[in-house]
């Protein structure tokens, strides 16, 4: 398990959980929480948090930069033009070419509005931006953004923040399947039970924040989540047993007294 890294764009990375720095109430409830799960990358959201404007408290005072990956993501774009110029902006402000790619389809649901992703992830890959895709779990849609360029596949598991869980496994089962690259469960997991299922079906990783952030004690969930990667992890790699409708004995029939 040592050498079992979680690998985006030819970086290793020791933890499989990527948390959220938003919802948080404090940036250092956040710094906290982060710092037990273990994380190694976590989301920026670059029109929403701050990373500039000295005045004020910065992300990078709480979470260091240099230990830790940030990961500038779109939260709050609703089309491509919005997309592409936050993360233009991002790789201004800060260099960062690791991107994580969210074109909401409305305010209500949050859906991924999949035409406007497809769009800019192919720009995106052109410029030369790493891009990690928040997507719906279609698989075919899956097959087209990797086509497209994207360095990640990001299928959501239900609504953001709605902590329904994996609400379609056979999907997340397929897309595994079609693809070798990164496939990380993002949005909507409520439970660190989630994440442990989320593994157990091949996953490379998780994105968590509501979960944590919201949850009455976020630094024991951040621990708890941290655990349930590692535990769906092996988990997956052990082998589970074949499924039978018929019960085994445990112990061997031969010999019996």
């Amino acid at each position: 398990m040592n050498k079992d890294n979680l690998i985006i764009s030819k970086k290793k990375f020791n933890s499989r959980l990527i948390v959220g720095t938003g919802k948080y109430n404090s940036m250092t409830e956040c710094a906290k929480a982060i710092k037990l799960s273990g994380a190694e990358i976590v989301t920026v959201a670059v029109r929403r948090v701050n990373i500039t404007d000295k005045k004020k408290p910065l992300l990078m005072d709480y979470i260091d930069p240099k230990r830790i990956t940030y990961l500038p993501n779109t939260a709050g774009c609703f089309n491509s033009r919005e997309a592409l110029r936050t993360l233009r902006l991002a790789r201004e402000i800060g260099g960062w070419k690791l991107v994580k790619l969210e074109v909401l389809g409305d305010k209500k649901n949050l859906f991924p509005e999949m035409i406007e992703t497809l769009k800019s992830t192919e720009v995106l890959a052109k410029e030369g931006f790493k891009v990690m895709v928040y997507c719906n779990d279609d698989p075919l849609m899956a097959k087209r953004l990797e086509n497209a360029g994207a360095c990640a596949i990001m299928p959501l598991a239900a609504p953001i923040g709605s902590g329904l869980g994996i609400l379609n496994k056979v999907n997340i089962k397929i897309i595994r399947k079609q693809t070798k690259l990164p496939l990380i469960i993002d949005a909507g997991l409520g439970q660190a039970s989630d994440a442990t299922i989320a593994m157990e079906l091949g996953c490379d990783g998780v994105l968590v924040n509501t979960a944590i952030a919201k949850a009455k004690k976020p630094f024991e969930m951040a621990v708890a989540f941290k655990n349930a990667v590692l535990a769906g992890r092996l988990s997956y790699l052990s082998g589970r047993i074949e499924k039978t409708i018929m019960g085994k004995p445990s112990s061997p029939s031969e010999g019996i007294i």
